[in-house]
């Protein structure tokens, strides 16, 4: 079977480290990393550009995968990313990361639930999408639980988005 194509949705300044570890996992195809530089330039030319960079990135993905740190559910474009992915029919999945060190060795606090802050209709989408929390705290064993799993997950958020 072919690699899934798949968006990653993260807060770029805490988990950019610990998003390419997910990344370079390899069994789904992620979108291609941007540099700090780039970022800033597409968030420099306001939302509207923004807003084009994300809904191109999703354009041909199958899935979302919300990598969930410390501060990710309050990010403005992660919020936008996981509603507009929803709107266009992808899987959302979500995988908790902040067991997973950052380039210094340090791993951080969990956030809470990026997905509890949404509804579809009457019904918290905590309810429709899954949050996955690998069950250890060493990093190298997060690492290996995700790679293990994340194929199945990202399945699994495409088959719930297409029966809801």
């Amino acid at each position: 079977m072919p690699k899934r194509q798949v968006f990653f949705s993260f807060h770029f300044d805490n988990d950019v480290w610990r998003a390419a570890q997910v990344k370079n996992i390899g069994v789904v195809e992620g979108n291609e990393s941007v540099s700090a530089n780039e970022w800033e330039e597409i968030k420099r030319k306001g939302d509207e550009s923004v807003k084009r960079w994300i809904d191109d990135q999703l354009g041909y993905r199958s899935c979302t995968v919300v990598l969930a740190g410390s501060e990710t559910s309050n990010r403005k474009w992660v919020k936008y990313e996981i509603t507009r992915s929803w709107e266009l029919g992808k899987g959302v999945v979500g995988i908790c990361i902040h067991n997973l060190k950052d380039e210094d060795g340090n791993q951080s606090e969990e956030g809470t639930n990026p997905f509890s802050q949404f509804k579809i209709g009457d019904i918290g989408f905590d309810k429709i999408v899954k949050l996955y929390d690998p069950p250890f705290s060493s990093s190298k064993y997060v690492y290996e639980h995700i790679e293990e799993n994340i194929e199945d997950w990202v399945e699994e958020a495409i088959k719930i988005r297409e029966e809801f």
